[in-house]
């Protein structure tokens, strides 16, 4: 019974104990069994924990006795096993070719799929987010000084060109307006009464004429009459005191002559004064019709009006303000906006003015804008910044550049509202 068990039960390994087999004989069997009990439970815990210890054996154990054997060069039988199956049986590349070649396939598929995309989507492009919408934005003043009497737009309200920003009183340029207005009439006054005194200067100069020639014709007479007494005194038929008289009649009469040219003399030059002094009536005509444009201009001054279409901002001014003249009341930014990318300078290789570029908002992604290359800027921003870079001094760090490029945009969205410092995205296809 004890070797049927230890057969049953005890599986053949390197490692196990060898069991104990006893032969047991019937005729002494039942004394032995009742003499050997002990030994007998002895023998049969033994064999139980050999049993237990062979099924507990691991293949780790197996492997590492494998490893012993090798060592020592005597090969295990496992490995033995694995050979001749190894032998026997194909490689996998053998046992899958079509698997295989359809690998490589979808291998070189894929290659072919990114170089193409490569080759497509991200080779022609050249992409900075270091961009912002751009405008000529500037401050709202009045060039005159006075209280604001009104406001008619409010914050971020667009307007169009010649509306009406703010309202300056008008009451002291009205004023201003009507004296610069009598100064010019009484300008126009002084010239009228110039005129007036010329044409009766000239009156008096055509009189003084007559008087001369008036004069010439007595002293003809005169001439006439004294050579007549003075013959006739030689001949002894007159008197001494008649030629005498005749003489001096005639010396009169050249006199009256002289006065009188004297007088047309004198008439004449009093119309060059009064010349000279309409000429300074004209001077103050003019200037009291500059103060009367001034007046006028500085009346329209009041009302201040934009000059093209854009949008209010910050503002400032209110009713009852008193503005100085320049004082900002406002912010104004122009419907012409644009936008300002700062490409690396080694991504403006291939870029030119007129290549199209897509443009993405961030505060707005969804909506989708086109447009393209207006110019390239000369130099870095660097260059033009208020303290350029000395790289003559110091330690020198080579830096990639920031260039300036301006990006017109075909139409900009009009549901939304976009602005100078906005960020975007452009894109150019530059090849």
């Amino acid at each position: 019974m004890l070797d049927d068990q230890s057969r049953a039960e005890g599986p053949v390994g390197r490692d196990a104990p060898a069991p104990v087999a006893t032969r047991t004989d019937p005729a002494r069997g039942a004394d032995r069994s009742r003499g050997a009990d002990p030994a007998r439970d002895e023998n049969t815990r033994a064999l139980q924990e050999n049993t237990r210890a062979l099924r507990e054996h691991t293949p780790q154990d197996e492997a590492q006795d494998r490893e012993a054997e090798s060592r020592n060069g005597e090969p295990s039988d496992g490995q033995d096993d694995e050979g001749e199956e190894s032998g026997k049986k194909p490689g996998l590349v053998r046992r899958h070719p079509l698997w295989f070649v359809l690998g490589a396939i979808v291998l070189l598929l894929a290659a072919a799929g990114g170089y193409w995309y490569w080759l497509t989507y991200i080779h022609p492009y050249e992409s900075t987010d270091d961009a912002f919408v751009d405008a000529r934005q500037f401050a709202v003043s009045p060039k005159v000084a006075g209280y604001v009497t009104a406001v008619p737009v409010t914050d971020n309200q667009h307007v169009e060109a010649g509306a009406v920003l703010f309202q300056i009183d008008k009451r002291d340029y009205e004023v201003a307006l009507q004296q610069a207005r009598a100064q010019v009439q009484s300008a126009q006054a002084q010239i009228q009464g110039f005129d007036a005194q010329i044409q009766a200067q000239q009156g008096s100069i055509q009189e003084a004429k007559a008087q001369v020639e008036q004069a010439k014709a007595a002293l003809q007479f005169a001439k006439q009459d004294a050579a007549r007494y003075q013959d006739l005194a030689q001949r002894g038929a007159g008197s001494v005191q008649q030629s005498q008289q005749s003489t001096s009649n005639l010396q009169q009469q050249q006199a009256n002559v002289d006065r009188a040219n004297a007088a047309v003399t004198v008439a004449q030059r009093q119309i060059g004064s009064l010349q000279a002094q309409k000429a300074g009536a004209e001077a103050s005509l003019a200037q009291a019709r500059a103060q009367e444009a001034q007046a006028r201009l500085n009346l329209e001054y009041t009302t201040v009006t934009t000059a093209q279409a854009g949008r209010v901002v910050r503002l400032t001014g209110a009713v009852g303000q008193f503005a100085q003249a320049g004082q900002a009341l406002s912010m104004f930014v122009p419907d012409d906006i644009w936008v300002t990318a700062n490409f690396k300078e080694t991504q403006i290789t291939d870029m030119r003015p007129g290549q199209p570029v897509d443009v993405e908002i961030d505060a707005y992604p969804d909506h989708k804008i086109t447009g393209k290359v207006t110019s390239v800027q000369p130099g870095s921003g660097t260059a033009f910044s208020l303290l350029p870079a000395e790289n003559a001094t110091g330690n020198y760090v080579k830096v990639v550049q920031r260039v300036p490029v301006k990006i017109t945009v075909d139409t900009w969205p009009q549901d939304v509202s976009i602005g100078p410092g906005m960020s975007v995205v452009p894109t150019v296809r530059v090849r």
